[in-house]
């Protein structure tokens, strides 16, 4: 199933990001798709920013993994970019980041072909005129709507999203 989404400006994209720290579980994989500058960061940002995480939060294009804990979670965000091989995601820990209880989230996920499994949830970012179409999918309508209106209720006051 999918939803598209507008998000007009850097502002949406992290009401977005908070939509989903308040809707998806403590265990989630997500798979952030976009082209370079997309805007999946700043997405993740957000995602941070609405559990609390105060300090800054990088692309982790050369760590190829940031960890964080925020409001009692842990969340995991790899950036495969870099990554040539499958195989390389057990030397970066990538098997225990999925078992813990965590939201793994994973940009560029197509570089680990089927190793990480399916996601629970899927972003894709792409260029929309001046701002950005954020297409989401999932095996759970419920979990598409869960995200749509809460995007929509923080995207009208963003003052709820921080």
């Amino acid at each position: 199933m999918k939803r598209e989404l507008f998000l007009p400006d850097a502002d949406a994209t992290g009401a977005l990001g908070a939509a989903l720290a308040r809707v998806l579980p403590a265990r989630a994989l997500v798979f952030l798709e976009g082209d370079l500058g997309a805007g999946k960061t700043t997405l993740v940002r957000g995602l941070l920013r609405a559990l609390g995480h105060a300090g800054p939060v990088k692309s982790p294009t050369y760590t190829l993994l940031e960890s964080y804990e925020a409001g009692g979670r842990r969340v995991h965000h790899f950036d495969l970019y870099r990554v040539a091989e499958p195989e390389e995601l057990e030397f970066l820990g990538a098997r225990e980041c999925l078992g813990d209880e965590a939201l793994v989230l994973v940009e560029w996920a197509r570089r680990a072909g089927d190793w990480l499994g399916s996601p629970d949830l899927s972003v894709a970012l792409e260029m929309a005129g001046a701002g950005r179409r954020a297409v989401l999918e999932s095996g759970s309508g419920a979990l598409l709507d869960a995200v749509v209106r809460e995007f929509e209720t923080l995207h009208e006051d963003p003052s709820l999203s921080h």
